[in-house]
């Protein structure tokens, strides 16, 4: 239980700030963290548990948005159909993709999933009479739970905990599970793992199904929360960057902390669009730098992410 306590406290706070705050921008950046936090702990579960690390993510993400947002613009149907659709989608992707790219280890699978994500952005860039192209594609605001056309963002922070809470319950099976074992296994070393009878291969497409899915649903969730779907945003390698790096910031290989990583990484970015906004494009390469900057940080001096760190530290204090 002691594991789970700081979770759980993590859960039940973001669940109880909606009842004691009314100020909108709070909301809004409570709600951001949630996505991001969510999709970056799918990610994880790829990445970390698996050790399938890829930059391409935003594949999956970009398939769930798009399902979302078509299949409410175009045939009127509800966007919760819509992240069913995506997920399975994106689900029989990940298939593909695992199968593959099986045997690509390291560098090589990273390339090619960069790949993948780089061809749906120019189909999704280019095929105007399905996507609308390049131009994005609004997604027209229907009130009513079905339609996800909710105005009160205290709401939105509900739906999105339920989402997160369900991707740490996934996890935390994989922490504590036999099969959680073998994909650390093979993480660790593939060939040793084979020699003992571990499944690898068809351990590391389940856990590219399970987080293309989980990343898929989060897609679908941030298109109907921000209205607007821009391919050159959702299919984009930052984008896949940001899930990859709030993981490692915040621990890879652990249930909570690409929740906190995302927590760092949105307080961060939004103070500094507060400060920085103003100039332009400038801004971009000033976060990239940041980013970076604190990347090397943690790699060079947490290695284990705040996770570890944090653990560590209260470990020492009690001995």
């Amino acid at each position: 239980m002691s594991a789970v306590a700081p979770a759980a406290v993590f859960f039940a706070v973001a669940g109880l700030v909606p009842l004691v705050v009314r100020d909108a921008f709070f909301l809004d950046g409570l709600v951001l963290i949630l996505i991001w936090g969510s999709s970056a702990a799918a990610w994880n579960v790829a990445g970390g548990y698996a050790g399938q690390v890829s930059l391409g993510h935003s594949a999956f993400f970009g398939l769930g948005a798009y399902a979302a947002a078509l299949l409410g613009t175009r045939w009127g149907l509800s966007p919760w159909l819509g992240l069913v659709v995506g997920a399975v989608v994106a689900t029989i992707v990940g298939l593909v993709i695992g199968y593959l790219s099986n045997r690509l280890r390291g560098p090589y699978f990273v390339l090619a999933t960069i790949a993948f994500s780089q061809v749906l952005l120019i189909v999704g860039s280019r095929w105007r009479g399905f996507t609308s192209g390049s131009e994005g594609i609004p997604v027209p605001f229907r009130p009513g739970f079905w339609t996800l056309g909710i105005a009160d963002k205290r709401v939105w922070v509900w739906i999105v905990l339920a989402l997160a809470v369900v991707v740490y319950l996934v996890e935390l099976y994989l922490d504590r599970s036999r099969r959680g074992y073998q994909l650390a296994a093979v993480r660790e070393d593939e060939d040793a793992a084979l020699s003992l009878g571990v499944p690898a291969r068809w351990l590391k497409v389940a856990a590219i199904c399970v987080s293309a899915a989980l990343t898929a649903a989060c897609g679908a969730l941030w298109a109907q929360y921000v209205g607007f779907v821009d391919p050159l945003y959702v299919f984009s390698v930052d984008l896949s960057v940001r899930f990859a790096l709030a993981a490692i910031i915040g621990g890879l290989g652990g249930a909570l902390g690409p929740f906190l990583g995302a927590v760092l990484i949105t307080t961060l970015e939004t103070y500094l669009r507060a400060t920085f906004g103003g100039i332009g494009a400038g801004f971009v390469g000033i976060y990239l730098i940041i980013y970076g900057s604190a990347l090397i940080l943690v790699v060079r001096f947490v290695p284990q992410g705040l996770t570890g760190w944090i653990a560590a530290r209260f470990v020492r204090r009690t001995a």
